[in-house]
């Protein structure tokens, strides 16, 4: 089965410095892949490659067998949507209207009811239909947050329904993209939006998150990449990536791994160092 993405030797480097050194990756339909590192690892850098945001300096990036280069706009629009770590909006847009926007950008060329129903059902998905009518500028970080995942979720709608008027060669398939999502949200939103991410996985969608939350990552990762310094130092399941080594190793903590009553999810407690 053709992949939904696969990245081959995909490097970055800028004013002669390597910021991503050669990686390979493959995502399937269905999956949820996690990338983890400490910070100035290369994981945002590495997920703007793979949406097209930055060209690589060396390697290809393929979205179903072609080139991301070679996709038209449109189409690279209905197969992709990015939440990114930070969005700047320099107008007083209404939350309805950034989600409008996400409608919009995924060729949709809904209009009417038809398109105000898409946006009531993504501000209902990211829970924040009482926040419609707000100027994005004056909401909190955590709420910044939600009202650009309901506008990602809308493009991935309108997406759909190109790709269903358009012509078939790449599968209808798509991918979430998600740069820190939950940096900014409580605990209860925090599991909210990565549940909504996971159910579009199951529905057969990919998923590519950048999470710091190592027991965020093994709860909703398929797989997990680990990055240091550029460089991929571990790839699999949760469970044979995050491991004693690897906090020691690439995040510099002495901490145990804790494994589940009858398997499961790894996960990670963590202490504060003994004072010698």
């Amino acid at each position: 089965m053709t992949a939904l993405i696969e990245a081959a030797d995909v490097a970055y480097a800028v004013s002669g410095r390597t910021l991503v050194h050669p990686t390979d990756l493959t995502l399937h339909a269905g999956e949820t892949l996690v990338i983890v590192g400490p910070n100035g690892a290369g994981k945002s850098t590495l997920l703007k490659l793979l949406t097209g945001e930055l060209v690589p300096s060396g390697g290809r990036v393929h979205y179903r067998g072609r080139d991301i280069r070679a996709l038209p706009a449109w189409r690279l629009a209905a197969m992709r949507a990015v939440m990114a770590q930070s969005e700047t909006l320099a107008f007083p847009f209404t939350v309805a209207e950034i989600v409008g926007i996400g409608l919009d950008g995924g060729a949709g060329g809904l209009r009417g009811a038809a398109r105000d129903a898409r946006i009531l059902d993504a501000l209902a998905r990211a829970d924040i239909v009482h926040l419609a009518a707000r100027d994005v500028q004056t909401l909190s970080g955590g709420e910044r947050q939600r009202a650009q995942f309901a506008r990602a979720l809308a493009q991935l709608d309108a997406g759909r329904a190109a790709l269903r008027r358009g012509t078939q060669d790449e599968g209808g398939g798509q991918v979430l993209f998600l740069d820190e999502p939950v940096s900014s949200l409580d605990l209860g939103h925090q599991i909210a939006l990565l549940e909504a991410a996971r159910a579009l996985a199951d529905e057969g969608l990919g998923v590519v998150a950048v999470l710091h939350d190592l027991n965020l990552a093994t709860l909703y990762a398929d797989r997990i990449l680990a990055l240091a310094g550029g460089r991929v130092v571990a790839a699999g399941s949760p469970e044979a990536v995050v491991d004693t080594a690897l906090l020691r190793d690439v995040f510099a903590v002495p901490l145990p791994v804790h494994r589940r009553a009858g398997g499961g999810a790894p996960f990670v407690l963590p202490e504060r160092p003994a004072r010698g």
